[in-house]
């Protein structure tokens, strides 16, 4: 019999639910048994691309994410969907969900139906249920001091998709990115497993610097990031001088200016694309042996850049360096 525990409904892990809200992690964890835990998360947004097919697939994979950030493999999905089914055809909707079919498919995840609401703007995204092994699954609380800080997709989403949002970018700068967000991080936590990696999460919304930093907190430690060793998507830092920078940028630049230190010989434009916005970016890995893990990633045609190392020091404080 699976034990919620006392905690349960005020969303902190207790019994058998290994990971709850309480514990802001990419997702929630559930131990069946010995050998079996579920892990349940969810996300979907607003059009990021102007091709509905392209969207979907995006929506699908960085749902799917959060699975793999926790060590599991998805197993089925829901779909959830807000449509104003009076200004946009229902065809393009079809489109929207033949994306993310798609993209589940390839993870071998089953799309068992959903949900569609009407709504003035469109959203899509999936409810997904993953399987992991109870003791195996990676958290954002187990990095510890010596840790190398590895990141298996580059960065610079955001600045792209505002840009493309304002007819700035290219049509390559453009496929650059959409291949990024459609890239599943199935690999990538493969190897991490395979590597005994204990500590992971994905970099999303709140930045690579604030994924970053919410992991730190929860572990206890500080971190030193190498600026010039973090992978950029082309055009990125260009677009970024151009002005592009989104609202959520900003909002995290905001909140990270008492956590983060950036040495003044980093590039202002650098430091931006630190806190950029993602969406459906890769992994940030903290490897107590990273030299297994590089190789693991790389066996598995992944980028494995080593971007940084965990340190003593202030719970979630992080220094930037060139």
């Amino acid at each position: 019999m699976v034990s919620l525990g006392p905690g349960v409904f005020g969303g902190a892990a207790a019994g058998d639910l290994l990971v709850g809200a309480a514990e802001g992690d990419d997702a929630a964890v559930l131990r069946l048994d010995d050998e079996r835990a579920l892990v349940l998360t969810t996300d979907f947004f607003t059009p990021i691309v102007d091709d509905a097919r392209d969207w979907g697939r995006i929506a699908a994979a960085n749902a799917l994410s959060d699975v793999y950030a926790m060590g599991g493999r998805p197993l089925m999905a829901l779909n959830l969907t807000a449509w104003p089914g009076e200004t946009l055809p229902l065809s393009v909707l079809a489109d929207v969900l033949r994306g993310g079919a798609s993209v589940a498919a390839e993870a071998g995840c089953l799309v068992v139906g959903g949900h569609t609401i009407d709504d003035p703007e469109p959203k899509y995204g999936m409810a997904v249920v993953g399987l992991a092994a109870p003791g195996r699954i990676f958290t954002i609380d187990a990095a510890r001091p010596g840790d190398t800080l590895v990141l298996t997709k580059a960065i610079g989403t955001g600045v792209v998709a505002t840009a493309h949002k304002r007819g700035g970018a290219s049509d390559e700068v453009l496929a650059a990115a959409v291949a990024s967000m459609t890239a599943l991080n199935a690999a990538a936590s493969e190897a991490a497993l395979a590597c005994g990696v204990l500590a992971a999460t994905d970099v999303t919304g709140f930045s690579l610097l604030g994924h970053l930093h919410r992991m730190l907190r929860a572990s206890g430690c500080a971190a030193v990031i190498d600026a010039s060793a973090v992978p950029l998507l082309p055009g990125a830092l260009e677009l970024t001088s151009a002005g592009y920078v989104s609202g959520g940028t900003r909002n995290n630049m905001a909140y990270l200016e008492k956590w983060a230190s950036v040495d003044d010989a980093v590039p202002a434009d650098v430091a931006v694309l630190l806190q950029d916005a993602q969406t459906s970016g890769g992994l940030l890995l903290a490897a107590a042996a990273p030299d297994d893990l590089v190789a693991a990633l790389g066996r598995r045609g992944v980028l494995a850049a080593v971007v940084g190392r965990v340190a003593a020091g202030e719970a979630g404080h992080v220094d930037v360096r060139v």
